[in-house]
């Protein structure tokens, strides 16, 4: 009996102290990626707003009633200026019909820019005159933008950034007015950064927000509490810390100028019902083990000692690889033991599936982040998801295993993730590039694995992403290394690159017919290319006319 109790408390200490630091471990883990991601989805969020608004805005701002009223008050005050006596103003009144002229002139950008926000339906449209103070505004918090009020803006591009006004901060987006060869003011389109904005970005990114202006709190979506902890701990917050009593992780969304924006989720919050019951399994575990213990005889302790010994060895096992993919085994003689190996294979379950969750959260980011390279320019969109199902085509006609052809998948979708940290100027010129401007595109597969080498679990897909534009002659790049030591799915997906680029318009050419494509890897097979890829992919697209016609119209 003393043997019993020993074990059965050791084991359920041990089982209390893994699961309990494990899942706290795990849940912060979760949580801090969580608003990662957040953090990741608001920047799509904004770049994509602020691409609309600036689309809509370029438009507004060539208003020609609005430019040419804006020219003319100023063009009438400057002259109205320069003369003096009672008759320069009665010829000004004499020319707007008796009307003061100002008026009417004020009178008629109101009504233009009052039409431009019905339009587009922003809190704010404002036409600023060239001093940066607001000439007329319209739209729903237009009154917080009367005339002549100085907007005071910190930018973060030419056109884009946050206005600071007295009745609080806007994100805004401008487009200068041009009448002529003359700049007469801009258009602003804003968005208020209140509570109804903090409450779009909390559904968003599935957190808290908090807004500050000159470390005043605007708005915000969690109790008044916490919102003036996070203010005062501003200075010094990191990833995770206590506030009110409570672990959260914080995330600064945005810091730009007087502004900030915080991201933040309670851990303690999260772990507290898994927690509670884990807790109440393990709790009730424990009590019938101990309960069992006190009325169990030798022969109970004999028998039971091989069980404990297995699910304990399980439980080390496991722990010690952290491998919470397989499970522990139920012995099939005792209950209490049975019921913990459930409740451990349960908990490890959920575990697991959190991880899953979280592992696709990331393909999903890049999947994204694949599209939106793509999407910079017409010519090449799809082109990534188009180059990894040519490249599944090639590795499957030379019989690699299916874990190869899934890292080839995943790899030739990255395979130009470093372009994203060149200048569009480069990737969507429609002339041919210049000897600076190539040794620019050349830096985007060592940029590329730059980015993607700060992901574990993305490290067998970087050889694909910096290696893709290697050569068997080896007068490829980054390295120039020739023949078997580039990497049989690298030289899969230059070959892939290649014929989807072919076959594929260009703003330079259009698309080449698949089987010029063909005789062109062909005819560079052994320089150029690797000689088996291109065999494959000949021998795959002719063995399968419908796979063939399959790629070229996703070309298309």
């Amino acid at each position: 009996m003393g043997v019993t109790f020993i074990t059965v408390a050791v084991i359920l200490s041990v089982v209390f102290t893994v699961l309990l630091v494990d899942a706290r471990d795990r849940v912060r883990a979760a949580e801090t990626e969580k608003l990662q991601v957040g953090e990741r989805a608001f920047s799509r969020f904004e770049a994509q707003r602020q691409r609309d608004q600036l689309v809509a805005i370029s438009a507004l701002s060539e208003n020609s009633s609005l430019k040419a009223a804006l020219d003319t008050y100023f063009t009438e005050r400057n002259r109205a200026a320069s003369q003096s006596g009672a008759a320069s103003q009665s010829r000004v009144a004499a020319k707007s019909g008796g009307a003061p002229p100002d008026d009417v002139l004020q009178e008629t950008v109101a009504r233009e820019v009052e039409r431009l926000a019905s339009i587009i339906g922003a809190n704010v449209v404002a036409a600023l005159d060239p001093d940066g103070r607001v000439f007329a505004s319209g739209g729903a918090a237009s009154a917080r933008w009367p005339a002549g009020l100085p907007v005071r803006q910190t930018s973060n591009s030419a056109s884009s950034g946050v206005a600071i006004v007295p009745t609080g901060a806007f994100r805004y987006s401008s487009a200068p007015l041009l009448y002529g060869d003359r700049a007469v003011g801009s258009l602003v389109v804003a968005t208020s950064l209140d509570t109804a904005y903090a409450e779009d970005l909390s559904r968003l990114a599935d957190a808290g927000i908090v807004i500050t202006v000159n470390d005043v709190a605007v708005a915000g979506t969690v109790g008044e509490a916490l919102t003036r902890a996070v203010v005062a701990s501003a200075g010094e917050l990191r990833s995770t810390m206590a506030l009110g009593g409570e672990e959260y992780a914080i995330r600064t969304l945005m810091a730009l100028g007087a502004v900030r924006i915080y991201m933040l989720s309670s851990i303690d919050a999260v772990a507290r019902g898994a927690t509670r019951s884990a807790l109440l399994a393990l709790g009730t575990i424990a009590l019938w083990a101990f309960v069992l213990a006190a009325f169990a005889s030798l022969w109970l302790a004999r028998t039971l000692t091989d069980p404990i010994n297995r699910v304990s060895h399980a439980i080390a096992t496991m722990t010690a690889a952290h491998d919470f993919s397989r499970t522990v085994e139920p012995t099939g003689k005792s209950r209490e033991l049975d019921a913990l190996a459930a409740s451990f294979n349960e908990l490890m379950g959920g575990l697991t599936a959190a991880e899953a969750e979280t592992r696709a959260a990331y393909l999903g980011t890049i999947r994204a982040l694949a599209a939106a390279l793509d999407a910079r320019d017409p010519y090449t969109a799809g082109h990534s998801e188009r180059v990894s199902q040519t490249a599944v085509v090639i590795a499957r006609q030379l019989q690699l295993p299916e874990a190869d052809v899934a890292i080839i998948r995943l790899g030739a979708l990255l395979h130009d993730i470093g372009k994203i940290g060149l200048a569009d100027d480069i990737l969507q010129k429609p002339d041919p590039l210049t000897a600076d401007e190539y040794e620019q595109i050349k830096r985007h597969p060592a940029l590329g694995a730059r980015i993607l080498r700060q992901v574990s679990f993305l490290e067998p897909h970087l050889p694909i992403v910096e290696l893709h534009h290697e050569r068997p002659d080896g007068h490829g790049y980054p390295f120039g290394l020739r023949g078997d030591d580039i990497p049989v799915a690298a030289r899969i997906v230059h070959v892939a690159d290649a014929y989807d680029a072919m076959t594929s318009a260009r703003a330079y050419r259009p698309a080449r017919p698949p089987a010029a494509a063909m005789a062109e890897l062909h005819l560079y097979a052994g320089t150029q290319f690797d000689v088996d890829s291109v065999r494959a992919l000949h021998e795959a697209l002719r063995a399968a006319p419908a796979e063939a016609r399959g790629v070229h119209d996703v070309a298309s």
